[in-house]
């Protein structure tokens, strides 16, 4: 088998698409993290695509290592990882669809037949605590049983408005309660010396997870406050390779790791993560907010690690990126079932996608 054609493309729904298509008419489909969408799709279709023509898409790591190395001087931390990730995810719906194995399974098996999804609810750095809280109530009418309030803050924004924060986070656990987990993202939003003072007190109000408390290149200040902290500390949405994450383990202490498939390189690097962070018995919830293909290959990854127990992210359903695949993901009752098709178990409409492009 030999890769004939790799092509990413940018939709209207914000996303990248990835396909690779093969002479013996396997296509695999993948996903690029959507930050720089044209910068992202012109790296894939420009610098990454003569490197795979011609291979035999079988050899993942092989391809992973040469797409890596052989464009390594255009950057190790965004576009360069973004979009190998897109075709990384590929070559693993390739292989799933050529051995007429899920993806999980290839990864050396499936744990969970579902995943227990937390919903992901950003822009909370523009709300009211009031209006935050009707958000959440609307998840949780939708049959969340975790959830995640996120500030948007940034490290240019820093100890913006703590008070309306612990107010907001206030509210919010009064709807939640104590069955449904809670936690806060400062989206590195804090310093050192705040992150502490708030953490203590969402520690008092049930707080389950506090994620990027400081600046995400504050390695020193991350391990400070979850030094100083009960509450598990995460970070690793801004880390790219299993060396930054080997940094961000021993240096910056975190309690879980947070990679992201559609930034990180891909399956393929992921899972490397994954293995580092249980030899440091660190817990995995990686940052997605991609619902569809991104998700996917997410909980592939987590289903075939024993201990990603904790609930997964997830940004909910998006109609309009659903109808492109003939049977999309299903969020029901706060899980979704894990795949068990050839592959991500995903296949595009490709007459519905058309419409989409941009």
């Amino acid at each position: 088998m030999k890769i004939t054609d790799v092509k990413a493309t940018v939709l209207k729904t914000r996303s990248i698409i990835v396909q690779v298509h093969t002479d013996e008419g396997v296509t695999g489909i993948g996903e690029c993290s959507p930050m720089n969408s044209s910068v992202i799709a012109y790296f894939v279709n420009t610098a990454l695509k003569p490197l795979l023509i011609g291979e035999n898409p079988l050899e993942i790591d092989k391809l992973w290592n040469k797409m890596t190395f052989r464009t390594y001087k255009l950057g190790v931390q965004g576009a360069q990882p973004e979009s190998i990730a897109g075709v990384d995810i590929a070559l693993w719906d390739i292989l799933g669809k050529t051995t007429g194995l899920p993806i999980c399974t290839l990864l050396g098996g499936c744990y969970r037949e579902k995943v227990m999804m937390y919903a992901s609810i950003g822009g909370g750095a523009n709300m009211t605590p009031a209006k935050m809280a009707k958000r959440v109530e609307s998840y949780l009418d939708q049959g969340f049983k975790a959830i995640k309030i996120r500030m948007d803050w940034g490290a240019m924004r820093q100890d913006a408005d703590p008070a309306k924060d612990l107010e907001m986070f206030r509210q919010v656990k009064v709807l939640t309660g104590e069955e449904v987990p809670l936690s806060f993202d400062a989206n590195n939003g804090y310093s050192v010396s705040t992150a502490i003072q708030q953490g203590r007190k969402f520690e008092e109000l049930g707080i389950y997870h506090f994620e990027e408390p400081v600046a995400q290149y504050d390695y020193a200040g991350i391990a400070a406050v979850a030094e100083a902290l009960d509450v598990p500390v995460s970070a690793g949405e801004h880390e790219y390779t299993r060396w930054q994450f080997r940094d961000l383990i021993e240096q910056a202490k975190v309690d879980i790791i947070q990679p992201d498939v559609v930034k990180c390189g891909g399956i393929s690097e992921m899972q490397k993560i994954a293995v580092l962070g249980s030899v440091y018995n660190k817990h995995f919830v990686p940052h997605q907010t991609q619902p569809t293909i991104g998700t996917a290959a997410n909980l592939h990854v987590c289903a075939a690690l024993p201990n990603a127990t904790r609930p997964q992210e997830y940004t909910g359903r998006r109609p309009e990126l659903d109808e492109i695949f003939k049977e999309p993901l299903v969020f029901e009752d706060g899980y979704i079932h894990v795949l068990q098709k050839p592959g991500l178990g995903l296949e595009l409409d490709e007459e519905k996608m058309k419409r989409l492009v941009l």
